[in-house]
């Protein structure tokens, strides 16, 4: 990073903008073990239950970088559906336009992780996925006002969102010349995101791995698999490996990339989503695409190793 501190002197340009962050907000139950952990072992270690979900991960980042997300999604209508009300309001979320679900109750992560990363997952999203319609409502109905300056609106859509509910927003005109910003969530759900290939003003946030089944390839590195992103169609793809290169891809643009430094792994569970948090703050705020990419994942880099929370 050669001292650049930017989240020390950032211009707080961003808090000119219309962020919604639309998708999974929950309760991750995330169990982690400080040594290798094999199928079928039962080791001690540390389990912690704390608010989470993609879209909720994102808007946490850019709540706490002095921004106010518009969240779009599902909460049941239980205890666990109050208390994350409450934690996301308290962040400075704007929670007005949250369906509330009764038919389901909150949804909810499950994750193992050891010294390694994850281990496995489950992800219970039932009230999500159910209440697409509802969800997208104020998107559509003109309670968000106008998202036609896509240098004044952004919208964050998570992958936990179904193959319907983002075909819809593919086709709609509300959604045709605003900012969107796209987090696959899972390499299960990443192929949900390919209906987006061709819209303009998009920028695809990914791993190797969600690369290589969205385009049915092997690739050596993120710069290989930010080409055939490309070559699909996506204007813009920013992907990630890991330790190794990250690599910011662009139509008829110079590609950037930049290598993360070896840190201890604490967590990995939401690091993806800090990343792309600190990336999309980075540039609102005037950073080259270079010093964006520094710093996303320089700040990816503090999560995992438990340096900061979010």
């Amino acid at each position: 990073m050669g001292g650049y501190d930017f989240f020390g002197s950032s211009q707080m340009n961003g808090q000119d903008y219309k962020i919604i962050c639309a998708g999974s907000v929950l309760w991750d139950i995330i169990g982690y073990v400080e040594t290798d952990l094999c199928l079928g072992e039962d080791k001690g270690g540390k389990i912690e239950r704390r608010p989470g979900g993609v879209a909720f991960n994102i808007a946490q980042k850019l709540s706490r970088l002095g921004l106010k997300p518009i969240m779009l999604s599902a909460i049941g209508q239980d205890e666990d559906g109050k208390q994350l009300i409450e934690h996301c309001k308290a962040l400075g979320c704007d929670m007005q336009y949250v369906h509330m679900c009764s038919q389901h109750a909150t949804d909810r992560y499950m994750a193992i992780e050891d010294k390694n990363g994850l281990v496995a997952a489950v992800a219970d999203a039932r009230a999500l996925e159910s209440q697409g319609h509802e969800i997208l409502k104020p998107l559509k109905d003109g309670r968000l006002g106008s998202l036609e300056n896509p240098s004044k609106s952004i919208v964050i859509l998570d992958g936990n969102l179904t193959s319907e509910q983002f075909l819809d927003l593919a086709i709609s005109p509300v959604l045709s010349k605003c900012a969107l910003k796209l987090a696959p969530a899972s390499p299960a759900k990443v192929d949900r995101l390919r209906v987006f290939s061709s819209h303009p003003s998009t920028v695809l946030y990914c791993n190797l791995s969600e690369a290589e089944i969205l385009t049915g390839q092997n690739y050596e590195s993120s710069q290989a698999a930010s080409r055939g992103l490309l070559d699909m169609g996506f204007s813009r793809v920013v992907v990630t490996n890991g330790s190794e290169f990250a690599c910011d891809s662009e139509q008829n643009v110079n590609s950037i990339n930049q290598k993360p430094t070896k840190v201890s792994i604490q967590g990995v569970t939401g690091a993806g989503d800090v990343f792309m948090a600190a990336h999309i703050f980075a540039e609102i705020s005037g950073c080259s695409r270079q010093e964006a990419l520094d710093v996303a994942i320089m700040s990816a880099g503090n999560y995992v190793s438990g340096k900061d929370v979010a």
